[in-house]
């Protein structure tokens, strides 16, 4: 089968279309012949750190059709359309446990499933569960026109946040964004946009804020959160360390959230999937909720999709057309 690979090289991995074996669906497993696959702003960071080892796998979520089964795996999942997320799912073939499987819409196209489980997932995860947002609390999305972004715009608007703030350098963006739940646009290139938050909040800053972007933005999202504010860091865009205001954060009785995948266990990856699965599905199929897909690329075009990626010209998700 043709799947995408990273290739360590000491300054930094390559990514090509290479042939692989295709993989063998284990107990609790199904395979998915996949149809397309989202891009992660992930993968550039993973690809940067990619300096020596054996080619790696690429992808953390796809759709397509589960074409076998697993020892032991309930035969009604056999034929159905499906969007998971997991490893290596940028390839024609995943083997993936059922519990990181949710079903794909009727209204939904291939690229738009694909396009939907992750982000989703990760923001529901930021949003609900983590910082306990309410109806009626502020919410706060720096790097709103990611893929994060315009998914926790729209569960933050869904589960009635009142106002919906969404931070972008480009004003463009920002209007582009008003149809998926932002009621205000923070200009962040703006050095006093901290102000600008707390003036649309009438003074009190925001109760939520989901943080995509770093060390970058950690002072102003400290001056403007509010008393007993909970902010989520989900991304490192613009760096990885930085220096936080201890007696600020006291003072606002704040709490720091941090949000990954990475330290968790398959068990606690699938109830994330299916608390998103069960709080969302029925939003995404009568179309509350949308994936939001900026631009699509044949899986051989893989080359140019990272460039477009790493150009941060998207609003929402790039998606690879795996299936022809």
């Amino acid at each position: 089968m043709r799947a995408v690979v990273l290739l360590p090289h000491a300054e930094g991995a390559g990514i090509a279309v290479r042939e692989l074996p295709r993989p063998v669906p284990q107990q609790g497993q199904v395979l998915v012949e996949v149809h397309a696959a989202a891009l992660n702003r992930g993968e550039l960071m993973t690809r940067d750190k990619l300096r020596a080892g054996a080619p790696q796998q690429n992808g953390i979520e796809f759709a397509g059709v589960v074409a076998q089964l697993g020892p032991e795996t309930a035969p009604t999942w056999l034929g159905q359309r499906v969007m998971g997320h997991w490893r290596a799912g940028q390839a024609e073939f995943v083997a993936v446990d059922t519990r990181l499987l949710v079903p794909v819409p009727e209204r939904l196209n291939w690229i738009q499933a694909a396009a939907w489980l992750n982000v989703f997932t990760t923001a529901h995860d930021a949003l609900i569960t983590r910082a306990r947002l309410k109806a009626g609390e502020s919410v706060l999305i720096n790097a709103a026109g990611s893929g994060i972004g315009t998914a926790a715009l729209q569960i933050a608007r869904l589960n009635g946040a009142r106002p919906v703030l969404g931070s972008s350098r480009s004003a463009a963006r920002r209007e582009k964004l008003r149809p998926y739940g932002m009621e205000v646009g923070i200009d962040a290139s703006s050095h006093d946009w901290p102000a600008a938050v707390n003036e649309a909040t009438s003074g009190r800053g925001v109760d939520v804020i989901i943080d995509s972007v770093g060390p970058d933005v950690l002072a102003g999202n400290l001056a403007c959160i509010a008393l007993e504010g909970r902010l989520v860091s989900v991304g490192r865009l613009g760096a990885e360390r930085g220096e936080i205001d201890m007696d600020l954060l006291a003072l606002r009785r704040a709490s720091l959230i941090g949000v990954t995948f990475r330290s968790r266990t398959l068990e606690q990856r699938a109830a994330c999937v299916q608390r998103c699965a069960q709080d969302l599905l029925p939003a995404l199929a009568d179309g509350r909720i949308e994936p939001v897909v900026d631009r699509t690329f044949p899986m051989s075009a893989i080359v140019q999709a990272h460039e477009y990626l790493a150009s941060d010209a998207h609003l929402g998700k790039v998606v690879l057309h795996v299936k022809s």
